[in-house]
Protein backbone atom coordinates (compact mmCIF):
# COMPACT_ATOMS: atom_id res chain seq x y z
CA UNK A 1 0.00 0.00 0.00
CA UNK A 2 1.55 3.33 -0.82
CA UNK A 3 2.12 5.88 1.60
CA UNK A 4 -0.73 8.44 0.06
CA UNK A 5 -3.06 5.20 0.16
CA UNK A 6 -2.07 4.68 3.77
CA UNK A 7 -2.88 8.93 5.05
CA UNK A 8 -6.12 8.76 2.91
CA UNK A 9 -7.25 5.77 5.00
CA UNK A 10 -6.50 7.28 8.17
CA UNK A 11 -8.30 10.45 7.42
CA UNK A 12 -11.15 8.35 6.67
CA UNK A 13 -10.62 5.94 10.36
CA UNK A 14 -10.37 8.86 11.67
CA UNK A 15 -13.36 10.74 10.49
CA UNK A 16 -15.50 7.36 11.13
CA UNK A 17 -13.78 6.87 14.75
CA UNK A 18 -15.56 10.34 16.10
CA UNK A 19 -18.59 8.66 15.35
CA UNK A 20 -18.09 6.20 18.06
CA UNK A 21 -21.01 6.31 20.38
CA UNK A 22 -19.18 7.01 23.68
CA UNK A 23 -17.73 9.76 21.70
CA UNK A 24 -21.08 10.95 20.66
CA UNK A 25 -22.73 10.77 23.89
CA UNK A 26 -19.85 13.14 24.89
CA UNK A 27 -20.12 15.95 22.77
CA UNK A 28 -23.80 15.81 22.59
CA UNK A 29 -23.45 16.24 26.49
CA UNK A 30 -21.31 19.24 25.79
CA UNK A 31 -24.11 20.47 23.33
CA UNK A 32 -26.75 20.98 25.07
CA UNK A 33 -24.80 24.36 27.15
CA UNK A 34 -24.12 25.83 23.57
CA UNK A 35 -25.71 28.99 22.47
CA UNK A 36 -25.28 28.94 18.96
CA UNK A 37 -24.52 26.20 15.94
CA UNK A 38 -21.32 27.91 15.44
CA UNK A 39 -19.88 27.46 19.04
CA UNK A 40 -21.10 23.75 18.91
CA UNK A 41 -19.37 23.16 15.89
CA UNK A 42 -16.41 24.68 17.27
CA UNK A 43 -17.45 22.28 20.11
CA UNK A 44 -16.65 19.37 17.82
CA UNK A 45 -13.46 20.22 16.62
CA UNK A 46 -12.16 21.42 19.27
CA UNK A 47 -12.93 18.07 21.21
CA UNK A 48 -11.13 16.40 17.78
CA UNK A 49 -7.98 19.08 18.66
CA UNK A 50 -7.77 17.28 22.45
CA UNK A 51 -8.12 14.20 21.12
CA UNK A 52 -5.54 14.65 18.73
CA UNK A 53 -3.22 16.11 21.33
CA UNK A 54 -3.28 13.41 23.71
CA UNK A 55 -3.16 10.49 21.28
CA UNK A 56 -0.12 11.79 19.09
CA UNK A 57 1.68 12.66 22.70
CA UNK A 58 1.18 9.19 23.65
CA UNK A 59 1.64 7.34 20.36
CA UNK A 60 4.78 9.21 19.67
CA UNK A 61 6.26 7.98 22.57
CA UNK A 62 5.33 4.77 22.25
CA UNK A 63 6.36 3.90 19.05
CA UNK A 64 9.85 5.91 19.53
CA UNK A 65 10.34 3.97 22.20
CA UNK A 66 9.32 0.79 21.04
CA UNK A 67 6.67 -0.22 23.64
CA UNK A 68 3.42 -1.11 23.99
CA UNK A 69 0.60 0.75 27.26
CA UNK A 70 -0.02 -1.96 29.95
CA UNK A 71 -3.36 -3.22 29.64
CA UNK A 72 -4.14 -2.45 33.18
CA UNK A 73 -3.19 1.24 32.62
CA UNK A 74 -4.92 1.49 28.97
CA UNK A 75 -8.22 -0.11 30.78
CA UNK A 76 -8.07 1.97 33.22
CA UNK A 77 -8.22 5.18 31.00
CA UNK A 78 -11.16 3.31 29.30
CA UNK A 79 -12.85 2.93 33.00
CA UNK A 80 -11.54 7.06 33.36
CA UNK A 81 -13.44 7.75 30.54
CA UNK A 82 -17.01 6.12 31.43
CA UNK A 83 -16.83 7.47 34.87
CA UNK A 84 -16.34 10.79 33.17
CA UNK A 85 -19.48 9.99 30.51
CA UNK A 86 -21.15 9.72 33.92
CA UNK A 87 -20.59 12.91 34.91
CA UNK A 88 -21.61 14.72 31.56
CA UNK A 89 -25.07 13.18 31.58
CA UNK A 90 -25.67 14.01 35.10
CA UNK A 91 -24.66 17.46 34.56
CA UNK A 92 -27.22 17.67 31.39
CA UNK A 93 -30.22 16.30 33.94
CA UNK A 94 -29.24 18.47 36.77
CA UNK A 95 -29.56 21.23 34.45
CA UNK A 96 -32.68 20.11 33.16
CA UNK A 97 -33.87 20.24 37.13
CA UNK A 98 -32.35 23.40 38.00
CA UNK A 99 -33.99 24.88 35.26
CA UNK A 100 -37.38 23.57 36.27
CA UNK A 101 -38.53 23.29 32.58
CA UNK A 102 -41.91 21.38 32.56
CA UNK A 103 -45.01 21.72 30.18
CA UNK A 104 -48.98 22.78 30.43
CA UNK A 105 -51.97 22.20 27.77
CA UNK A 106 -53.24 25.79 26.81
CA UNK A 107 -57.02 26.06 25.17
CA UNK A 108 -57.65 28.97 23.32
CA UNK A 109 -61.29 29.91 22.73
CA UNK A 110 -61.50 28.81 19.69
CA UNK A 111 -60.96 25.66 20.71
CA UNK A 112 -57.29 25.24 19.60
CA UNK A 113 -55.21 23.24 22.24
CA UNK A 114 -51.54 23.66 22.54
CA UNK A 115 -48.98 22.67 25.11
CA UNK A 116 -46.23 25.07 26.23
CA UNK A 117 -43.29 25.17 28.37
CA UNK A 118 -41.98 27.69 31.13
CA UNK A 119 -38.82 27.40 33.64
CA UNK A 120 -38.60 28.06 37.12
CA UNK A 121 -34.79 28.84 37.14
CA UNK A 122 -34.54 31.23 39.69
CA UNK A 123 -33.31 34.41 38.21
CA UNK A 124 -30.85 36.82 39.82
CA UNK A 125 -31.80 40.65 40.86
CA UNK A 126 -29.35 42.12 37.74
CA UNK A 127 -31.57 39.96 35.25
CA UNK A 128 -33.49 42.36 33.96
CA UNK A 129 -35.79 41.21 30.91
CA UNK A 130 -34.55 45.12 29.74
CA UNK A 131 -30.88 44.44 29.84
CA UNK A 132 -31.08 40.73 29.77
CA UNK A 133 -27.90 40.04 26.60
CA UNK A 134 -25.97 36.60 25.85
CA UNK A 135 -21.96 37.03 26.79
CA UNK A 136 -19.89 35.74 24.06
CA UNK A 137 -18.41 32.19 24.88
CA UNK A 138 -15.40 31.52 25.50
CA UNK A 139 -12.58 28.77 24.90
CA UNK A 140 -14.50 25.59 25.06
CA UNK A 141 -11.99 23.76 27.86
CA UNK A 142 -14.26 21.38 28.42
CA UNK A 143 -14.38 19.84 25.28
CA UNK A 144 -11.04 20.24 24.78
CA UNK A 145 -10.23 18.30 28.24
CA UNK A 146 -12.87 15.94 27.05
CA UNK A 147 -11.21 15.28 23.85
CA UNK A 148 -8.12 14.76 25.34
CA UNK A 149 -9.24 12.10 28.28
CA UNK A 150 -11.03 10.24 25.06
CA UNK A 151 -7.32 10.29 23.31
CA UNK A 152 -5.26 9.08 26.17
CA UNK A 153 -8.53 5.65 26.37
CA UNK A 154 -8.40 5.42 22.30
CA UNK A 155 -4.51 5.75 22.09
CA UNK A 156 -3.58 1.82 23.10
CA UNK A 157 -5.62 0.44 19.87
CA UNK A 158 -4.77 2.98 17.83
CA UNK A 159 -0.82 2.73 18.19
CA UNK A 160 -0.96 -1.02 18.16
CA UNK A 161 -2.56 -1.01 14.39
CA UNK A 162 -0.34 1.69 13.81
CA UNK A 163 2.80 -0.48 14.73
CA UNK A 164 1.72 -3.29 12.92
CA UNK A 165 1.19 -2.08 10.05
CA UNK A 166 4.12 0.38 9.86
CA UNK A 167 7.37 -0.22 10.09
CA UNK A 168 8.86 3.63 9.44
CA UNK A 169 7.98 5.61 12.72
CA UNK A 170 7.77 8.62 11.10
CA UNK A 171 5.08 7.51 8.74
CA UNK A 172 3.90 6.03 11.89
CA UNK A 173 3.40 10.11 13.45
CA UNK A 174 2.45 11.29 10.04
CA UNK A 175 -0.94 8.06 10.20
CA UNK A 176 -1.76 9.66 14.00
CA UNK A 177 -1.20 13.47 12.88
CA UNK A 178 -3.81 12.56 10.20
CA UNK A 179 -5.76 10.28 11.46
CA UNK A 180 -6.56 13.21 13.79
CA UNK A 181 -7.87 15.78 11.62
CA UNK A 182 -10.00 13.31 10.42
CA UNK A 183 -11.25 13.23 13.92
CA UNK A 184 -11.47 16.80 14.17
CA UNK A 185 -13.32 16.99 10.78
CA UNK A 186 -15.91 13.89 11.41
CA UNK A 187 -16.61 15.62 15.08
CA UNK A 188 -17.36 18.98 13.64
CA UNK A 189 -19.69 17.61 10.99
CA UNK A 190 -21.37 15.04 13.32
CA UNK A 191 -21.74 18.25 16.12
CA UNK A 192 -23.12 20.43 13.54
CA UNK A 193 -25.56 17.50 13.10
CA UNK A 194 -26.52 16.84 16.55
CA UNK A 195 -27.15 21.09 17.13
CA UNK A 196 -29.23 21.41 14.46
CA UNK A 197 -32.20 20.21 16.38
CA UNK A 198 -31.49 21.66 19.07
CA UNK A 199 -31.32 24.76 18.06
CA UNK A 200 -34.70 24.36 16.18
CA UNK A 201 -36.35 23.07 18.89
CA UNK A 202 -35.05 25.95 21.43
CA UNK A 203 -37.16 28.47 19.41
CA UNK A 204 -40.24 27.12 18.77
CA UNK A 205 -40.48 23.63 20.42
CA UNK A 206 -39.73 24.01 23.96
CA UNK A 207 -41.16 20.81 24.98
CA UNK A 208 -39.24 18.50 22.57
CA UNK A 209 -35.87 20.75 22.97
CA UNK A 210 -36.21 19.55 26.99
CA UNK A 211 -37.10 16.42 25.44
CA UNK A 212 -34.03 16.10 23.50
CA UNK A 213 -31.73 17.62 26.24
CA UNK A 214 -33.06 14.70 28.69
CA UNK A 215 -32.88 12.05 25.96
CA UNK A 216 -28.96 13.27 25.26
CA UNK A 217 -29.11 13.49 29.26
CA UNK A 218 -29.57 9.55 29.45
CA UNK A 219 -27.94 7.99 26.84
CA UNK A 220 -24.21 9.56 27.74
CA UNK A 221 -25.25 8.49 31.52
CA UNK A 222 -26.35 5.20 29.99
CA UNK A 223 -23.28 5.11 27.74
CA UNK A 224 -20.92 5.76 30.56
CA UNK A 225 -22.41 3.08 33.28
CA UNK A 226 -22.39 0.55 30.67
CA UNK A 227 -18.50 1.18 30.14
CA UNK A 228 -17.95 1.45 33.43
CA UNK A 229 -19.28 -2.21 34.71
CA UNK A 230 -17.30 -4.31 32.51
CA UNK A 231 -14.02 -2.59 32.60
CA UNK A 232 -14.77 -2.34 36.82
CA UNK A 233 -15.02 -5.99 36.68
CA UNK A 234 -11.72 -6.17 34.86
CA UNK A 235 -9.82 -4.04 37.37
CA UNK A 236 -11.16 -5.89 40.36
CA UNK A 237 -9.24 -9.05 38.79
Amino acid sequence: MTTFAILIMSLLIGMRHALESDHLAAVASLATRSPSLRHTIGLGATWGVGHTLTLFLFGSVVIWMDSVIPERIATGLEFLVGVMLIGLGLDVLRRLWRDRIHFHMHRHEDGTVHFHAHSHKHHTSHDDLAHRHEHPPGFPLRALLVGMMHGMAGSAALILLTLQTLDDPWLGMLYMLVFGIGSVLGMALISMVIALPLKITSRRLTWMHGGLQAGIGLFTLISGVLICIPLGRQLLV
